[in-house]
């Protein structure tokens, strides 16, 4: 049987010490873990940690975006030098993949990627993934690693995506851990109160739970797990340790999927329940239909659709940019973005 992709989040804030040091401890416990784990996934392991590691390096460290760059370049070689070392005692070789966004928005980049990653597996090499902070800019940024993560199984059509968290799991209302949730619905939504950001990270539940509905739409598990226990990773796949989300069927075609995972962030149209209800027929969706634009994109990107409530219905390549996009969104009869090139979601 053909080995399944295994996608692993871990956040700042469980690797990090508060000074900024990596925890060597968990790294321990997570590529032991690894290793194990190896034998019958191909693995893909998204690690935070860079900024918090370089930072200490620059002198009044404010947080600014350049700074973030000069400070995940510093610390990029530290991070990956201490995997580099861990992995070794199991016989496995890592290696450093910075991505930026244009690996997912364009097709002919996104192949190369996944020929790249197929190539590291077939070596037995374990891709340790971050964002190429050096060269990304707030416009093109990922949100954060949750979405990385979520972008790369739904690339590599992960059977499970395992995030990280500080909390150990998805919390009901008297903090405790929900075992497992079959369906991301507003009552779950409900629960995260407000954004929550880490001390080093970037993301929160919020984030979190965001990316896990898309992931789950696309017919990928999710667990949402702590690093307490010896063996975090194959407790959380063994679901004895976290929150499970389960996956819901999908009949999804790869380059659909690739539509899908190119589009998160770049930019939003939001439409009117007509649009929506158009949209959720299977129709193409026509500019009198928006009522707002988010962000800037060039014709053929992909950005989301949603409702005017926020809900993400779908994502779309569309058919003109943002600019022209704006010029036309009381215009009848002319279409932003055919239905041949619309994923609902």
């Amino acid at each position: 049987m053909a080995q399944k992709v295994l996608v692993i989040k871990l956040g700042s804030a469980v690797i990090t010490k508060t000074n900024g040091d990596i925890n060597k401890r968990v790294i321990q416990k997570i590529v032991s873990d690894i290793s194990r784990l190896s034998k019958s996934y191909k693995i893909v392991l998204v690690s935070s940690g860079a900024v918090s590691s370089g930072k200490k390096y620059i002198e009044n460290y404010k947080g600014t975006l350049l700074q973030r760059k000069v400070a995940a370049a510093i610390g990029n070689p530290i991070l990956i030098e201490i995997y580099r070392n861990y992995f070794k005692k199991f016989g496995l070789t890592v290696a450093q993949a910075l991505c930026e966004r244009g690996h997912f928005s364009d097709r002919k980049q996104f192949l190369q990627l996944r020929d790249t990653f197929k190539t590291f597996w077939a070596h037995n090499v374990i891709p340790v993934v971050n964002e190429n902070d050096v060269i990304s800019d707030l416009e093109l940024k990922f949100s954060d690693n949750d979405e990385l993560a979520t972008l790369l199984a739904i690339a590599f059509d992960a059977e499970t995506l395992v995030l990280c968290t500080s909390v150990g799991g998805f919390l009901d209302t008297n903090k405790q851990i929900i075992k497992e949730v079959k369906s991301i619905d507003t009552t779950v939504m409900s629960l995260v109160k407000k954004e929550e950001k880490s001390e080093f990270g970037l993301g929160g539940m919020l984030s979190k739970l965001t990316f896990t509905r898309l992931a789950t739409n696309l017919g990928i598990h999710v667990v949402m797990c702590g690093l307490q226990s010896d063996t975090p990773i194959v407790d959380a796949l063994g679901r004895k340790n976290g929150t499970w989300f389960h996956a819901k069927k999908s009949t999804l075609k790869n380059r659909q999927k690739w539509l899908a995972s190119g589009s998160i962030t770049l930019g939003n149209i939001k439409v009117d329940k007509g649009a929506a209800k158009a949209i959720l027929e299977r129709k193409s969706l026509l500019t009198v239909g928006i009522v707002a634009i988010e962000g800037s994109f060039a014709q053929g990107e992909v950005v989301q659709l949603m409702t005017e409530d926020g809900i993400i219905i779908g994502v779309a390549k569309t058919k003109m940019s943002s600019a022209d996009m704006k010029k036309y969104i009381k215009v009848k009869n002319t279409v932003a973005a055919h239905a041949n090139d619309i994923v609902l979601i």
